[in-house]
């Protein structure tokens, strides 16, 4: 076994196989890790059988709340194999309070929550739905500048009710600000929802999403392939938000993960201060 450590960045090849494995990415919790091993080969994590294109590339994704231990399995076309140990750092996430929401969007009644499960069984299809083809040929960007208003696994507090942690970021920023793609990806997704209003998915390929959230227009159609940079729509206040927002998720397989990492730092804006979310 060769470990893999807690570095925030890590580049990875094994000595044991024929070809080396290299994994890049942050290994904590909410990062994404992009791995390369030999085309044709079979990965597996922590017993879970993990899609590989056809040029070698694979995806692992640490949840949240992902435990401090991980492990690959990598078996190469010529039968080598190797198991990777990788140790997941955990993370301290803040915990928002949002108040002066309208009461039925905290609480809503039985015939919302009849939409509400509906629209959420109809996310899940799309962001766990398998594609074999990574389209993402480029590091992400942010898909709107602005202020961080709403950071990844915080605990939300809702006019004083607990609910479930944020899987995404919020940037404030005025109505009307374009919201891109931030990198290559087909349009899977397209609809008005109940809490996050107009509502785009971008389907990435091995499983990876991205979700765009409150928009005040919505530029795109199913089907339609991105490129990098170009336009979605118009970040706005549709759906559950206090003032305009875009709430952008990342997940794979399902799982949210933290886009912050993937874009790095906010390009020419100050973090922090902001009230508006979702």
């Amino acid at each position: 076994m060769l470990p893999v450590g807690l570095a925030m960045t890590v580049l990875f090849s094994s000595a044991g196989l024929a070809a080396p494995v290299k994994l890049d990415g942050p290994t904590v919790q909410g990062g994404l890790v992009i791995g390369y091993a030999d085309p044709g080969s079979r990965v597996t994590q922590d017993g879970k059988e993990i899609q590989v294109a056809p040029d070698g590339r694979f995806l692992l994704g640490f949840a949240y709340n992902a435990p401090p231990a991980s492990e690959i399995d990598i078996e190469q076309p010529d039968g080598e194999s190797e198991t990777i140990p990788i140790t997941v750092a955990s993370r301290q996430f803040a915990t928002e309070k949002i108040d002066n929401l309208p009461p039925a969007q905290v609480m809503p009644g039985a015939e919302a929550m009849k939409r509400i499960a509906a629209e959420r069984e109809e996310v899940t299809a799309v962001q766990t739905k398998p594609t074999a083809t990574p389209l993402f040929i480029h590091p992400f960007i942010w898909p709107a500048t602005g202020i961080i208003s709403g950071t990844y696994g915080s605990a939300r507090i809702l006019n004083g009710e607990p609910r479930a942690p944020h899987m995404g970021v919020d940037v404030a920023a005025p109505e009307g600000t374009p919201v891109v793609a931030p990198t290559e990806g087909r349009v899977a997704f397209v609809a008005d929802l109940f809490f996050t209003g107009n509502t785009v998915i971008l389907d990435h390929g091995l499983g990876l999403t991205s979700l765009y959230a409150h928009l005040a227009r919505v530029d795109v159609k199913v089907g339609d392939h991105l490129r990098q940079g170009d336009v979605i729509g118009a970040l706005g206040a549709t759906g559950r938000a206090t003032a305009p927002n875009l709430h952008w998720g990342v997940h794979l397989d399902g799982v949210g993960l933290d886009p912050a990492l993937l874009a790095g730092p906010m390009p020419d804006k100050t973090v922090g201060g902001a009230s508006s979310k979702n």
